[in-house]
């Protein structure tokens, strides 16, 4: 019985990034003061846990603001986002509905200072994105991220009762209740002290690797968090004019 010809296991591809940026241009003008900030490539994996580092004033945020859908960029080659459905979003050119609509489905958020509505309790604040997303299935899980965020305690209290290192965990738990395919954090260890930073971003990191989220954080303090990142960007800054500021963000490598 002649033998079958042998060939080579074909190497199964690697699934596509959750966002995908070339060439993406944000112009932003105050007075004749002209900044720029310049995206040559930006690719994120799913799970991955990318930081976004550099000083003020370099376009942290606004790379953070275009990424969660806030500003939309000057001009660009492409910008793709790719939902947890696995669907494929062009993101230039969307229009503002149905940017919402994927900032509201697709994205969780976490401030500087939490952002919590100070007017709801903790446990409505966490809620919330499961209530506007219809996802009430998701109030277990959300409640098991409270107490795996140590917060439980501190549920029928508002925002102003909560101590810094509480409201960034109630944060994170809001960011991630309704289960997002993409986390976006601006500086969220940035108004507590070292330690408890730490330990804000171990959990992070902890529970955005349990449940397959890809988390994206902006950062002046590298170092915080250098052990745990999978991928980090930053950027050069130049002034060719005095009234010109041209920012490129583009990925670090040691």
């Amino acid at each position: 019985m002649p033998s079958s010809p042998s060939s080579p296991q074909a190497e199964s591809e690697s699934p596509p990034p959750v966002l995908e940026l070339e060439n993406v241009v944000k112009c932003r003008e105050k007075g004749d003061q002209v900044f720029e900030l310049r995206v040559p490539s930006l690719r994120v994996d799913a799970g991955e846990f990318v930081v976004i580092a550099g000083e003020s004033g370099c376009g942290k945020s606004t790379l953070l603001d275009m990424l969660g859908l806030v500003l939309s960029p000057t001009s660009g080659d492409r910008f793709l986002l790719r939902s947890g459905s696995g669907r494929e979003h062009a993101i230039l050119g969307m229009s503002s509905g149905k940017l919402a609509a994927l900032r509201r489905s697709e994205l969780g958020y976490v401030l500087q200072t939490g952002g919590l509505l100070p007017f709801l309790t903790v446990r409505d604040n966490v809620l919330l994105p499961c209530k506007i997303n219809g996802r009430h299935d998701r109030h277990p899980a959300a409640m098991a991220l409270c107490d795996r965020l140590k917060i439980s305690a501190q549920l029928h209290k508002k925002p102003q009762y909560l101590s810094g290192g509480q409201r960034q965990r109630a944060a994170i738990a809001r960011a991630l209740s309704h289960q997002p395919p993409i986390v976006l954090a601006d500086e969220p260890t940035a108004a507590v002290d070292k330690l408890t930073a730490r330990e804000i971003c171990n959990t992070f990191k902890d529970l955005t690797r349990m449940m397959g989220v890809t988390l994206l954080m902006v950062t002046h303090d590298v170092d915080l968090v250098r052990d745990m990142m999978d991928r980090s960007y930053a950027f050069t800054i130049s002034r060719p004019e005095t009234h010109h500021t041209i920012s490129v963000c583009t990925e670090d490598r040691p």
